[in-house]
């Protein structure tokens, strides 16, 4: 039975990194659900070591701060299928080469650039696959964080730069309910063992903290933030938009579990 309503449909895959990405398990899902992949990765040499995971299918080179790269993505992607039915947006960036400073000392040219990249790139890339989304099933997820509203030191300015990624889901199912049902939505996981988090400075012993914090007493999979990725790109979840589902394992109201007051291994 297909469940989820996904076979044959075309979806195109942004920020695919390697076997550790929540893009990577998005996308091997979806292949997994019959879906039509398509992915988009940011230089010509993460395209070579993608292709190595993903050999069949259409992989292309775009830059998203760069607005001609986006407008060029939209063309090669017309060239292989006329309708996209979904895009999962997994693309963040953070300059942390200075290592950790007090967020009111962010330098102004790093938040700027992550603002654009792991924010605007959004915006940009609905507004050039406009005409390409399926106006009745489409459906855009965004992978954001479990809340912007911890102040954790070392994740800094990123959180900032999610809370603008939230904010602008809203916009955009509003613009777009003017001319269509696109539904846009976010995940929004705990804290994940990926490559890209690894850069975070301190970021081993966050994730070791939030662990203990679950109600589980385990982390976060990305299997799991797939999941709900792919409930989201199917029309079984057509009633939801403009929302960001929390997937923590329950970190988010066990904050004062005993053993974490008491200090207990």
């Amino acid at each position: 039975m297909d469940f989820l309503q996904l076979s044959g449909k075309s979806i195109l895959i942004l920020g695919v990194a390697n076997r550790k990405s929540v893009a990577f398990h998005t996308a091997k899902l979806l292949k997994d659900a019959g879906a039509k992949i398509l992915l988009s990765v940011r230089s010509q040499t993460r395209a070579d070591s993608v292709r190595k995971l993903f050999p069949e299918d259409p992989i292309f080179v775009c830059d998203l701060e760069h607005q001609d790269q986006i407008d060029r993505l939209k063309s090669d992607v017309e060239a292989v299928t006329p309708v996209l039915h979904g895009i999962v947006h997994s693309v963040a960036f953070a300059d942390y080469s200075s290592g950790w400073l007090p967020f009111h000392e962010t330098p102004r040219n790093a938040f700027l650039q992550a603002v654009d990249i792991s924010c605007f790139s959004l915006i940009a890339v609905c507004r050039a696959f406009q005409s390409m989304l399926d106006p009745q099933n489409g459906s855009v997820v965004t992978i954001s964080i479990s809340t912007t509203r911890m102040a954790a030191e070392n994740y800094g300015y990123m959180a900032p730069v999610k809370a603008a990624l939230d904010s602008s889901l809203c916009f955009l199912a509003k613009s777009f309910s003017q001319f269509s049902r696109v539904r846009f939505n976010a995940v929004c996981p705990g804290l994940l063992k990926t490559s890209a988090s690894a850069g975070i400075p301190g970021y081993v012993d966050s994730y070791l903290f939030a662990e203990k914090a679950t109600l589980r007493k385990e982390a976060v999979q990305t299997e799991e933030v797939a999941s709900t990725t792919a409930f989201l790109l199917s029309p079984r979840s057509s009633g939801i938009n403009a929302q960001g589902i929390v997937i923590d394992a329950g970190m988010g109201i066990n904050y004062f579990d005993n053993q974490l007051i008491q200090n207990k291994p």
